[in-house]
């Protein structure tokens, strides 16, 4: 085997350790905010947990937040989901009506932030499974 084959299969097996590595990361450390854990989140998140169906989300996020919150959280989501999916900014305001600030926020979360965005979108496009 040559040097360059050598090189280029040592670097193929680099890739792979680094992306299944990273893979088991991800699923073992899941990053939260320190800011937002306490007794009343937690309760608040156990409640999310036990709803059932849309129907069901509509009326606890009804009751929960005000319509400007709740448009909000789900302009959030939209724009985050075409993040991930590549698109660019400029197509982003157009579709979701996001302010460059929102989207630069949700873009820095994808980028930095504890990977809830990502988990959820995946979820979503695998009918709830991981």
């Amino acid at each position: 085997m040559t040097d360059n084959k050598k090189i280029a299969y040592l670097l193929s097996c680099f890739y792979v350790i680094k992306y299944y590595y990273g893979k088991l990361l991800k699923q073992a450390v899941i990053m939260m905010n320190p800011k937002i854990i306490n007794e009343n989140t937690d309760e608040l998140f156990k409640a999310i947990l036990t709803l059932k169906n849309i129907d069901e989300c509509y009326a606890f996020f009804d009751d929960l937040c005000t319509v400007p919150e709740i448009k909000a959280m789900a302009q959030r989501y939209a724009v985050a989901k075409m993040l991930n999916d590549g698109e660019i900014y400029s197509k982003i305001v157009d579709k979701t009506g996001a302010s460059t600030a929102t989207i630069s926020r949700v873009n820095r979360a994808l980028t930095y932030g504890s990977d809830g965005y990502v988990l959820t979108i995946n979820r979503v496009k695998n009918g709830g499974e991981d």
